[in-house]
Order: structure tokens, then C-alpha cells, then sequence
């Protein structure tokens, strides 16, 4: 249904704006903006109101039902004292004036009659009490019959009945009167089981209403305590997933958070966080290709110099020449190792690290990197010692020679003059186990949760006249895992211990 207003072309470009590619999430965000209240309060106020509301709706029915069955009863009880009791002082009053009567009729003395007139009166009051009751029909026949019955009697007694209305058999009609009186003791009696009986039925009904009530109210209230859950822990983790994200730096996905609007609001601010840590992201990895890639032209021409006065090409050196020009070259190997790592940690920041996988025999690649690292070991007096299986693996040949060539470049500089370095490469099932190890200080405990963090740089203080960039174990950490592998710090007891663990499917590797 188009909004009011539109006609024609406007619902035209309506329906097409929803149909659009993201109209329908636009709209569904409408659709949820006009649902959520406006605040996380107000939001959890109606929960808990949507919540009660059954509840009390329940709470206030049983109550109107217990007061209407407490009235009932309350009536029931009153009017069957009161007709218990009137049935009994009729009965008695019948009594009063039947002995009073028989008096007149024995002693044949109508001096009598003034007692019988008092005791009339009183039965007159009893009979009107008796009246105001609620009475059945058969209840109010037996009572005009009293009442007719006992006033025959009276106006035979009081000599006004016509002579052949013998006052002996008059007075005898007090026994009708008398079982009149207990038919209707009898009425009442029966009346206030009958009640009894129609209030236990609807205390049973009552009960069967309240325990149906609340069997139908477990799941309305278990669908609006699970719904107006999501409807509140939701956005809360979204918030919550958004935040452990920018903490992880993965600034790639967008910040977006349904529900009410102030939280929808810190959505808003997360989202423009996420922003400028990505911008800054991108300005601080350009920064480091611009510089990488100017200090190569400028260091280029240094290690070639270097090599040049090494080689002898402008001249004999002497020996304190050549001590010096093997320095130069050796720094400047050092400074360009230290500007390719800075290029790819750079690299593997500004786009995803990709593989490509190729036969590697591990040995070969150890080989390699020990020769790249053979004046800097011999600098520091260094041993290497090298346990490698004969094995070849699906790898990335290049990375994972600058894998090994970052570990151990890390080990050389942080080793003791006359220390030893120790590379074992042995298969473990299904994962090959490269481990490098030094007789250096370690990683203290307290870094080893961050050592392979971009910048960070331990404790420890490594040797030589350059200071690392705190990049090459990031650059490990992400080569590695772009293998599909892992990398960790291992307790030994001495110097620093990296295991590296890459998978070893057999069925792609083959053994030399």
C-alpha cells in the first residue's frame, strides 16, 4: 500500500524505490526504527509491562472471583441462619399458641385469650421476619397456609366462627399448622445444601478457570520474556560484537546497531570510530610504503658503495679498512632487511596475504636463510645448529624463507656472544614442527601475550647498532597463518623457544 498522497507516477517511483537493491533493509530499518521505543529504559519498562500485564489481568480475575464467591457464601450463610432460626420460632410460636389454645378449649376459660392474643403477636413478627426472606414458592404457599390457618383458629377461639365449627377440632388444626412449619424447616434445610452444593460447583469452576488461566499464561509470558529478550540482549550484541572487532583491528566490517535510538545512537559512534581507526589504518600503512620505498634508493646506493670498497674495487684495503667496509655492508644488509619488513608488514595490512603453494624442501629453505645469516653469526661468534627432516612440503617458498629469516634474525639478536642457535624441522602426524631456539634472555611471561603484535618489542633490549621495528614476529604471525598454520612462544626453561606448526597433508607431500 502506497502512503497517502501518492498517485500515479509518485507510486510508481515508490514501489520502485523499494523494490531498489536495499530497499527492503532500508525498510525493514523503518520498520524496526517505528518498533523499538526511543530509549533502552523505555524498552525495558514496556518489557517488563508486557511481561506483568498477563499476570495481573490473572491476579485481578481470581480476585473478582474469590469476592463474588465470598459474597455468595456470605449471603448463603446469613440467609440460612436466618431462615434456620425463623423456622424455629415459628415452630415455637405454633407451639405457644397450640398449648395456649387447648388451655381455653380444656378449662373452657377465654380469660386465656389475652395470652393467646400475646403470643400471636409475636407470631405475627415472626411470620413478617420470616416473609422478608427469600422463600421458594412452595416456601411462601406453606406460609400463607399457616398464616390463613392460624386466623381461622383465632376467630374460633375468639367466638366468632360460625356453631358448627366445633372448637375442639379448630385447635386440632394446629398439627397441619405444626407440620407446615417443618415442611418448610425442611425447604430451607434443603435450600442450604442445594446452595452449598452450587458454591462448591463453582469454587470447582473457579478453580479450573484459574489453573486453565495460567497454564494458557506460561507460554504468553515465556514468548514475551524470550522476545522482548532479543529484543533487548540484540543490540547489546551487536554492540558487544562490534567492539570486540575494533579491538581485533578488523576496521572492515561497518558498525550497525537495531534498536532503540540512543543505543542506536552508540551504534552511530562506533561506526564513525571505526571510521577514523581505518583511516588512520591507511594513513599510517602509506606512510610506511612512501618511507620504505624512499630510504631504498638512498640505501641501495650505501650497500652497493659498501660492496665495492669490501670487493677492493677502488684499491688495496688495509686491514682496518676492510674491518670497517665489512661493517658498512653488514648494517646495510641489516637496514635493508629491516625496510623489506616494514614493506611487508605493509603489504599484509593493506591486503589480504595469499599463498602460492608449491613443493618446498624445508631443508633447502634452512639452508638458505643460514647463509643469508652467515656474516652476522660469524659477527657475534655465533653456532647454528640445524636438525631438519628431509622433507618437502606445500608452501609458499618465498614467505616462508622470510618467515625463517625474521626468526631467525630475532634469535641472532637477542643470542650471547659464543652462543649457540638450535633449528629442528620434524614432522608430528599431520603438522610439520619448526622450532628456533636461542640461549638469550626469553620473552618474559607478561609479553608473550603480545609479542607478535605490529610495534610491540619486548622487555629485552636486543644486540646491534640497529633497533628492530618491533614487525618482524607480526610478519611471521601472518605469513604463518596464511599457511593455514600457527605460531606460539614455548616454555623451555632457556632463551627464547618459537614453535612453528604448518599442516602436512600427506597425500600432497612427498619424502625425499
Amino acid at each position: 500500500m502506497s502512503p497517502p498522497g501518492c498517485a500515479g507516477r509518485e507510486r510508481a517511483q515508490y514501489f520502485a524505490s523499494w523494490l531498489s537493491p536495499g530497499g527492503g533493509a532500508r525498510y525493514a530499518q523503518r520498520m524496526q526504527r517505528y518498533f523499538y521505543p526511543r530509549s533502552f529504559p523505555r524498552l525495558l519498562l514496556t518489557g517488563f509491562a508486557l511481561v506483568a500485564l498477563p499476570l495481573i489481568f490473572a491476579l485481578i480475575n481470581n480476585a473478582v472471583t474469590v469476592d463474588q464467591l465470598a459474597n455468595r457464601s456470605q449471603n448463603a450463610v446469613y440467609q440460612a441462619v436466618q431462615a434456620t432460626q425463623n423456622g424455629r420460632r415459628l415452630a415455637q410460636q405454633l407451639n405457644a399458641l397450640e398449648r395456649t389454645a387447648r388451655q381455653i378449649v380444656i378449662l373452657d376459660d377465654h380469660s386465656l385469650l389475652d395470652n393467646y392474643a400475646a403470643n400471636r403477636r409475636q407470631f405475627e413478627q415472626v411470620v413478617a421476619e420470616f416473609a422478608n426472606l427469600p422463600l421458594d414458592a412452595e416456601q411462601k404457599i406453606a406460609l400463607d397456609a399457616i398464616v390463613r390457618g392460624e386466623a381461622a383458629i383465632f376467630v374460633a377461639l375468639s367466638g366468632i366462627a360460625p356453631k358448627d365449627l366445633p372448637l375442639a377440632a379448630a385447635v386440632e388444626r394446629f398439627v397441619d399448622l405444626s407440620e407446615r412449619a417443618q415442611a418448610i424447616i425442611s425447604r430451607s434445610n434443603a435450600q442450604i445444601d442445594h446452595e452449598a452444593e452450587a458454591m462448591r460447583a463453582t469454587a470447582d469452576q473457579a478453580q479450573r478457570i484459574t489453573f486453565w488461566q495460567m497454564l494458557a499464561l506460561i507460554p504468553v509470558a515465556a514468548f514475551l520474556v524470550i522476545g522482548f529478550s532479543i529484543l533487548i540482549t540484540r543490540p547489546m550484541r551487536q554492540i558487544d560484537a562490534a567492539i570486540r572487532r575494533l579491538g581485533a583491528n578488523q576496521l572492515r566490517v561497518p558498525v550497525t546497531v537495531n534498536g532503540p535510538r540512543d543505543l542506536e545512537q552508540l551504534g552511530e559512534r562506533l561506526e564513525w570510530m571505526r571510521r577514523e581507526l581505518l583511516d588512520v589504518e591507511q594513513q599510517k600503512n602509506r606512510f610506511l610504503r612512501q618511507v620504505s620505498h624512499e630510504l631504498k634508493t638512498p640505501l641501495t646506493a650505501l650497500r652497493e658503495g659498501a660492496e665495492l670498497l669490501s670487493e677492493e674495487a677502488v684499491g688495496k684495503l688495509t686491514p682496518e679498512q676492510r674491518e670497517i667496509a665489512e661493517i658498512l655492508r653488514h648494517n646495510s644488509v641489516e637496514l635493508q632487511k629491516l625496510i623489506e619488513d616494514l614493506l611487508s608488514f605493509g603489504a599484509s595490512q593493506f591486503r589480504k596475504v595469499t599463498v602460492d603453494l608449491g613443493p618446498v624442501d624445508i631443508r633447502e629453505v634452512i639452508e638458505r636463510v643460514a647463509e643469508n645469516q652467515r656474516l652476522a653469526l660469524r659477527a657475534r661468534d655465533l653456532t647454528l645448529n640445524v636438525a631438519a627432516a628431509d622433507v618437502m612440503i606445500p608452501a609458499d617458498s618465498e614467505k616462508l624463507r622470510v618467515v625463517l629469516d625474521n626468526l631467525l634474525s630475532n634469535a641472532v639478536k637477542f643470542s650471547p656472544r659464543g652462543g649457540a642457535i638450535s633449528i629442528v624441522a620434524r614432522l608430528d602426524g599431520d603438522t610439520l614442527e619448526l622450532d628456533v631456539v636461542d640461549e638469550g634472555p626469553g620473552i618474559l611471561p607478561e609479553d608473550q601475550a603480545r609479542i607478535f603484535d605490529p610495534f610491540y618489542q619486548g622487555s629485552h633490549a636486543g644486540a646491534g647498532p640497529v633497533r628492530g621495528t618491533g614487525i618482524g614476529l607480526s610478519v611471521v604471525k601472518e605469513y604463518v597463518f596464511a599457511h593455514g598454520g600457527s605460531v606460539e612462544v614455548v616454555d623451555s626453561g632457556r632463551g627464547a623457544h618459537l614453535r612453528i606448526r604448518l599442516p602436512f597433508p600427506r597425500t600432497e607431500a612427498v619424502t625425499a
